[in-house]
């Protein structure tokens, strides 16, 4: 099964309060590695963009009204997810807001079991500290430079990198070579495997926050 990265932008932070998905990226991956399979769309929230959301991702109301509504754009979005696994970093954010979106259109939600909330996955490993996406970049050495503003298909690709290091799972990088010395030009495009992983190093100051967290829910769990 390949996996897919995905990530929303929205007018808010609850779908109870009238808010819409305003941007929806997913990028597909085979082994962690991009297979040129992307989905990303902008689209019309059929309201105004507050504009608190608006310093957030930079997508005004008036440049937002001549892109597709969700239902223009839910099938499209179901074929392309289904029958894959979701990484997604918050996924009762991104989550609920796309079932919100389906079950208005009478469409199948996104069932919970074919997600990877990789902010579960943060806090198990990192308890104490903050594991937004971009403290989990900084913490990995990830480029934010381009991150200026939130944009849900840069975001995947973050969200990729921090997966790769927060799991420990190898990223798997392609190399051509010739393996067994042989002439024939045609062993020349033969593929060898190799792997590629950071190794991060906790601060003295992460580890005093982390002891900090043991003992306080030991105090509190068992005491």
């Amino acid at each position: 099964m390949n996996d897919i990265f995905l990530d929303t932008e929205t007018t808010g932070l609850s779908f109870s309060h009238n808010h819409k998905i305003v941007e929806i990226a997913c990028i597909e991956t085979k082994d962690l590695v991009p297979i040129n399979k992307i989905f990303h769309k902008l689209i019309n929230p059929e309201r105004d963009v507050p504009d608190e959301a608006f310093k957030i991702h930079g997508f005004s109301t008036d440049f937002l009204k001549d892109k597709p509504t969700f239902k223009q754009v839910a099938d499209e979005f179901v074929e392309f997810i289904k029958d894959k696994k979701l990484i997604i970093h918050n996924a009762k954010f991104d989550v609920g807001f796309l079932n919100h979106e389906l079950k208005l259109l009478k469409k199948n939600e996104i069932k919970i079991e074919n997600v990877i909330d990789t902010l579960d996955i943060a806090r198990g490993k990192y308890p104490g500290t903050s594991n937004s996406l971009d403290a989990l970049c900084k913490r990995f050495g990830i480029d934010l430079s381009k991150r200026t503003k939130h944009n849900a298909l840069l975001d995947c690709e973050l969200l990729r990198e921090v997966y790769i290091n927060i799991t420990g799972i190898k990223e798997p990088k392609l190399v051509f070579n010739n393996e067994f010395g042989d002439k024939d030009e045609s062993n020349k495009s033969k593929k060898k495997i190799i792997h590629n992983k950071k190794v991060i190093k906790i601060t003295n100051e992460e580890e005093k926050k982390h002891k900090d967290f043991i003992q306080k829910e030991l105090k509190k769990n068992f005491y």
